[in-house]
């Protein structure tokens, strides 16, 4: 009889980048929560890493390679990543969005028989999949993928309709959030601008890098559209942006010129993003595309109710009217109305954050996704 143990399964995580994000924290939530004595992971980042996110990473047998892609057509770099898998030989490789989508052929020609690859969300030169020469990309590429996974409803339509994937080869997995780390625990921030100490006020905020696709400026402008038709509230609403990136300048001009910059904080990028949500009332998403929002999740788990944009996979997540809000992705006036609503009637905040919480615990929950992703794993390789 063979006493030997199984060889763990080896999953190789393509990324293009890896740092502070929604599709980043996925992979490392995944990674961490997946039993260690049946899987080894290995991140391959085609680009580079932050050091101090992969200490996000909690499996001490994780190993993290960058592949020092240079901007724009880098062919030699798919050479690295061919001699790279040969190397370490995964069990499966799994490539997550456009970006690394045609790394699937080279794990292909690496010998890798189980290639996965996920749909997680759209960059502005492709919202909603509306790119045509991306769409030809991903036909070109789709027979070189074993099974695809798309994390809300929008993405896995678009992959049967449009990119012609037979739905058998798609499996649609919703994120999971860790509800525990984002409980209604004090706060614990140091250095935070006085005025969002104030208890008598309700705070509005949002949490994501500042670029053009996650349409904060919309915000901004809905903020002080709110505040300057409704002067009334001029002392009863700030707002607060957790993050850091292009569009930071552009933000800072329009504040400046709102005349409302005591109201409205710009704290910069941050690893507290539980403690800073846990500061806020109401958590606003206004992105021009989502694919099933990370944010959403840890705001609904922190318990907040949610105003965010009718796009993605936002509406799969909040139920309007019982959790958030859905708006326009265009409106600021909309959006403007939201917010109000929750000044009319502050007892929204905790009825609506109550239920956000009662969902995520009933239908989101991390265990939950990585039973999920396991199967797909367990089901290539039979």
């Amino acid at each position: 009889m063979n006493n030997m143990a199984a060889k763990p399964t080896h999953i190789a995580h393509i990324v293009f980048r890896f740092d502070i994000g929604g599709l980043e924290n996925g992979v490392a939530n995944l990674i961490n929560r997946m039993p260690s004595d049946q899987y080894q992971h290995t991140i391959i980042c085609l680009t580079g890493y932050n050091p101090e996110f992969f200490k996000r990473i909690t499996q001490p047998t994780v190993q993290i390679h960058s592949l020092g892609k240079r901007d724009g057509n880098d062919f030699g770099m798919f050479l690295r990543l061919w001699k790279l898998l040969r190397q370490i030989k995964p069990d499966i490789v799994h490539t997550r969005n456009l970006a690394t989508l045609e790394t699937q052929v080279v794990a292909m020609l690496a010998g890798v028989k189980a290639r996965v690859h996920g749909e997680h969300g759209w960059d502005m030169g492709d919202l909603a999949g509306g790119n045509q020469k991306y769409r030809i990309l991903r036909r070109i590429i789709a027979p070189f993928v074993s099974r695809f996974i798309a994390l809300s409803q929008q993405s896995a339509k678009y992959l049967e309709d449009d990119v012609r994937v037979k739905p058998q080869r798609i499996e649609q997995i919703i994120n999971g959030v860790d509800a525990d780390l984002f409980s209604d625990a004090p706060h614990q921030l140091t250095n935070i601008p006085a005025p969002l100490e104030k208890q008598d006020c309700v705070i509005f905020g949002t949490v994501g890098r500042l670029a053009e696709v996650k349409n904060q400026q919309l915000l901004l402008q809905a903020f002080v559209c709110l505040l300057t038709e409704h002067p009334q509230y001029q002392d009863k609403a700030l707002l607060v942006l957790v993050g850091d990136g292009t569009e930071k300048a552009q933000l800072l001009a329009i504040l400046e010129r709102s005349g409302l910059k005591d109201a409205c904080f710009l704290v910069g990028a941050s690893e507290q993003v539980a403690q800073w949500m846990r500061l806020m009332d109401v958590f606003v998403l206004p992105s021009l595309a989502e694919g099933i929002s990370n944010t959403i999740l840890e705001a609904m788990a922190t318990g907040l109710p949610v105003i965010a944009t009718n796009v993605g996979g936002n509406s799969e997540l909040i139920v309007e009217g019982e959790t958030g809000m859905m708006v326009s992705v265009t409106d600021k006036k909309e959006m403007s109305n939201a917010m109000k609503q929750y000044l009319d009637q502050p007892t929204l905040v905790e009825q609506q954050g109550r239920a956000a919480r009662t969902r995520i615990e009933q239908l989101f929950s991390l265990e939950h996704m990585v039973d999920r992703y396991q199967k797909v794993y367990a089901d290539l390789l039979t």
